[in-house]
């Protein structure tokens, strides 16, 4: 005799943490658990830290050492069943009960959709960074829109399309690692879908936290180029980037020193964590170009 929850559809979950935010953890994994209508194979990934406390029906897996944000959840993945692959940083929660069941509905309807991102918002808060909202246009977080770059703090997409892409960037380490996904999404000619109407939680804090904020984003957008760009898009992506920060950060010296350290530092290391991809294939730098963002800026 089969149950109701037989029927649902099935969501591998993985949460990412260092250890270092518990109540964050907690409060992450209680709205994870709280979601209805679906079968959940749940696996917290300790970045250099031993999960434990964790509620029933969550497994743990222990990585000895911090791999960075992008290897991490990598990790988690071959250790979760589900059609569909969320991925939840541990100071994120889910707003509403029924947010996995809407995506998966909203994926059911639109099968050209390969990767959702939810609006994140403080809900104690009023003031939103629009970088938050993942498009040029920023005027309202609320429009739903297809997107080229995603924030990575809760994502949800079919897991065939997540094994099509290759995964996370694992050597980024931090930053841009988004940009690629929803390239490589892109490329499998599905598209990446921004739902405004749809919300996660998430505290405001200032990105410039992270030690090597400006390094890590200077080097990765170099990466983000040589590993998925054919020329000359590969060339006028990184120039313009280097322009526009230069201009932002012109009266910061220690922020520009530290912005082109790491770019020269792109060009000189490998952007390979393991076996090198192909690039982007050329009907996707069309498509992103019709879609309204050539892969330039």
């Amino acid at each position: 005799m089969t149950s109701p929850a037989d029927d649902f559809p099935s969501v591998g979950v993985v949460v990412l943490t260092m250890g270092d935010r518990p109540t964050e953890l907690d409060r992450a994994l209680r709205s994870l658990l709280a979601q209805r209508n679906v079968k959940l194979d749940v696996v917290v990934v300790g970045n250099g830290w031993d999960p434990i406390g964790l509620p029933s029906g969550v497994r743990a897996h222990y990585l000895e050492d911090n791999l960075g944000i992008p290897a991490g959840r990598n990790a988690g993945v071959p250790l979760v069943t589900g059609e569909y692959l969320c991925f939840l940083d541990d100071d994120s929660w889910f707003l509403d009960g029924d947010f996995l069941e809407e995506a998966v509905t909203r994926f059911k309807l639109h099968p050209k959709m390969g990767l959702l991102q939810p609006r994140i918002t403080d809900p104690e808060r009023d003031d939103d960074p629009t970088r938050w909202i993942p498009r040029l246009n920023k005027r309202t977080a609320e429009e739903s829109s297809r997107v080229f770059h995603v924030g990575e703090t809760c994502l949800m997409m079919p897991r065939f399309i997540f094994d099509e892409t290759g995964g996370w960037a694992g050597g980024f380490w931090y930053a841009h690692e988004g940009i690629e996904l929803a390239w490589r999404v892109w490329d499998t000619g599905h598209h990446v879908w921004y739902a405004g109407d749809m919300r996660i939680g998430h505290p405001v804090v200032d990105q410039r936290r992270h030690e090597e904020f400006y390094r890590l984003n200077a080097r990765n957008r170099v990466w983000l180029a040589k590993r998925n760009l054919h020329w000359p898009f590969s060339w006028i992506y990184v120039g313009s980037w280097a322009l526009i920060e230069s201009a932002r950060l012109r009266k910061d010296r220690g922020a520009v020193r530290q912005y082109f350290s790491g770019w020269m530092g792109g060009w000189r290391e490998s952007p390979w964590y393991s076996t090198p991809r192909r690039k982007l294939k050329w009907s996707t730098h069309l498509r992103m170009l019709l879609a309204g963002r050539p892969p330039v800026i």
